[in-house]
């Protein structure tokens, strides 16, 4: 599984990215999680909010941190 957190590297962002590392994690997943920080990479997933969770090339959030339980749930 190929999950990738969007954001410039505000705080928002990283707080994302700690959030779906805990939650992979805890699940026990085999995913790769990638902090994605170049703007028109980020814009190619046509994401213009950030942060964002984008979970095998399919985009679960934009513009918000999600709760662990929602991440559990899009890779669990």
């Amino acid at each position: 599984m190929d999950i990738k957190v969007l954001g410039p590297g505000c705080p928002k962002c990283q707080q994302t990215e700690k959030i779906v590392k805990d939650a992979v994690a805890k699940s026990g997943v085999d995913a790769t999680v990638e902090k994605v920080t170049d703007t028109l990479a980020i814009a190619e997933y046509g994401v213009f909010g950030t942060p964002a969770v984008v979970v095998d090339g399919e985009v679960k959030s934009v513009g918000k941190i999600p709760k662990k339980e929602e991440v559990i749930g899009w890779i669990g």
